[in-house]
């Protein structure tokens, strides 16, 4: 069985996992199997090794200096905060409609920002900053496909998981209704694992602290 280390031996290993080297369509379809399983991956993955830090200078040159670009492999965000403002005080989410209510109650007035929404591939920020700060995000990314960059992190990590969702996403190409129980259980057992390992992680971080509201003495 061919071992498993890039782009090229996944594919290789899921051709030989379908007992179909000879058929040269179903072949030049693998790279496809791949791409959905990797959808799947964007999807239903919340590890520890998708969280990312970048950091933006807002433009006060700009037109619209409330409006951020997202990063381009942006998934969800999980803490945004003015990185060079003493304190590095957090930014709180607030609705589009919570937004703009905001926005008009202060008169659009700009100052320092304190909430956040997100706008298609921006974030919005209110008050309208009055400054060139640096703001910091901490977001889950998408999963490197494998297409352009022939290994990642998730294929270091768990090959069973590539193996089992191309081979899921073949089944009904394929027509073997039979076999999609099968993997689809392998795959589902490699997704569960990878989630729980990431949340094992974080609780075994450090000791578990219990804290109770009111004055401490």
């Amino acid at each position: 069985m061919t071992t498993i280390t890039d782009y090229t031996t996944l594919q290789a290993a899921v051709v030989e996992y379908l007992a179909r080297e000879q058929d040269t369509t179903l072949v030049a379809r693998v790279p496809g199997f791949i791409q959905l399983a990797e959808a799947k991956f964007n999807r239903l993955l919340f590890c520890r090794q998708m969280e990312n830090r970048a950091t933006a200078l807002i433009d006060t040159g700009s037109s619209e200096p409330e409006f951020i670009s997202l990063p381009s492999d942006f998934q969800t965000m999980r803490r945004i905060r003015l990185s060079s403002v003493e304190g590095k005080p957090c930014l709180e989410y607030r609705s589009g409609t919570q937004m703009d209510e905001y926005r008009a109650s202060i008169a659009n007035a700009s100052s320092q920002p304190a909430y956040f929404t997100i706008l298609g591939d921006e974030i919005e920020l209110v008050p309208t900053p009055d400054a060139a700060y640096t703001v910091e995000m901490v977001y889950r990314k998408t999963v490197p496909d494998l297409a352009t960059n022939s290994t990642n992190w998730l294929l270091t990590m768990a090959p069973d998981a590539y193996l089992y969702g191309a081979l899921l996403e073949a089944a009904p190409y394929i027509k073997a209704d039979d076999r999609i129980q099968v993997w689809g259980a392998g795959f589902s057992s490699a997704i569960d694992g990878l989630n729980g390992l990431s949340l094992t992680s974080e609780f075994n971080a450090g000791p578990l602290t219990v804290r109770v509201s009111g004055q401490v003495v």
